[in-house]
């Protein structure tokens, strides 16, 4: 690398009164985001100076799979909320989640279902590109499991930090919340 741009972190205040959602909860999630933008510019500095074609590069190439797709996942997430939900409306992205799972309330069983698993990671709603395909995936971390040439239109954090002070260990109330929370017209607006 030659040159490197350098990424601002976002505002998501907007987002802080959310329901289900402390203000606690919200600034402590907010840091973190800005740890994986800090993280960002600081690898993308030293790959300016010392390239991939080293040991340490190499390694550090590694690393900016994790703190990019945490800066952009984090971003994909609090961007998908809105402290007064906007429902989903009739219109494409709609048809093609009943056509997909039959009825709404089947994709919200299979999308929640997705965020209770065990462990830690993302639930995501992502569209295949190549056909259309709306499928409910789970992304383990933030660099591995993420479909290739899909876009994530909707997508939500359950790793511990992003409910525990508020929820305990209760990941399913946390569920609850975001699904009341979510802005529908940011989720329809990444849509191909």
């Amino acid at each position: 690398m030659t040159s490197t741009y350098m990424y601002e972190k976002n505002d998501f205040s907007r987002i802080i009164g959310t329901p289900g959602f402390s203000e606690a909860l919200l600034a402590d999630h907010f840091t973190l985001y800005e740890g994986y933008v800090k993280n960002v510019n600081v690898l993308l500095e030293k790959l300016a100076t010392i390239g991939a074609d080293s040991l340490e590069g190499a390694e550090l190439r590694r690393r900016l799979g994790w703190e990019w797709n945490g800066m952009r996942l984090h971003e994909l997430y609090f961007g998908n909320i809105a402290k007064d939900s906007v429902p989903i409306h009739d219109g494409p992205l709609k048809e093609r989640l009943v056509r997909g799972y039959e009825s709404l309330e089947s994709w919200e069983r299979d999308f929640r279902a997705t965020g209770a698993m065990r462990g830690v990671g993302w639930a995501i709603l992502s569209e295949d590109k190549e056909n259309g395909t709306l499928l409910n995936t789970w992304v383990n971390e933030h660099d591995g499991g993420h479909l290739a040439g899909a876009t994530p239109l909707l997508v939500m954090d359950v790793f511990e930090h992003a409910y525990i002070r508020d929820y305990g260990i209760r990941r399913t109330d946390y569920i609850g919340a975001f699904m009341q929370a979510i802005d529908w017209n940011a989720v329809e607006s990444r849509l191909g």
